[in-house]
């Protein structure tokens, strides 16, 4: 299947707001990669903000796909949280994920419009809502810990993960097996 003009610009577009932030993408910059004139990322997005949004939403839909998809795989709940772990981690370093899309840019900070901002965080929170709900139904099937708070439990896993995967992707610091070592310490903090 042939790539349109439209998608080549937002593939672009990911790539360079993954590479270089918000700050640093232009719309000529975008069009170069692209391959594709200026005058259509205008007509196809309007602003460098809604292409961000754009880039960001395909982006956190293909994530939550792949968590999704993880957890469908566990036989229980610790399973599903055990393989939403990997999967997040996982997902942050494949190529094609654009994964640093949502490291360098900010939905929080870098939208100016609050409808932006909205549909950027409900989306973002699919994430965590997610996991709790595994942490509930692992800790609900016993095969996790039943003095676990669901809400905050989910909450320590994924600032574990967002913080083991900032380590990984922007620090000189992070030993080469530390994903296999954060999977490791949730799986043991949690399991019944």
């Amino acid at each position: 299947m042939t790539m349109t003009k439209k998608d080549a610009l937002l593939l672009a577009a990911k790539e360079l707001f993954g590479e270089y932030g918000y700050a640093e993408t232009t719309f000529k910059k975008i069009s170069e990669r692209a391959g594709v004139a200026l005058g259509l990322l205008t007509h196809h997005y309007g602003n460098k903000e809604k292409l961000f949004l754009a880039a960001g939403l395909d982006v956190l839909d293909n994530f939550l796909i792949h968590l999704r998809e993880a957890c469908a795989r566990g036989e229980n709940g610790y399973e599903s949280v055990v393989n939403f772990s990997r999967e997040y981690l996982e997902f942050s370093i494949q190529k094609d994920s654009y994964f640093m899309v949502l490291v360098r840019c900010s939905p929080y900070s870098d939208m100016k419009t609050k409808t932006d901002r909205d549909t950027m965080y409900e989306k973002f929170n699919q994430v965590p809502r997610e996991l709790e709900y595994h942490v509930r139904r692992g800790i609900e099937d016993g095969s996790i810990k039943k003095d676990l708070p669901p809400h905050e439990t989910a909450t320590a896993i994924q600032c574990n993960l967002v913080g083991a995967i900032r380590t990984k992707l922007l620090t000189p610091y992070a030993p080469p097996s530390l994903y296999d070592e954060m999977v490791r310490f949730i799986s043991r903090s949690i399991k019944a």
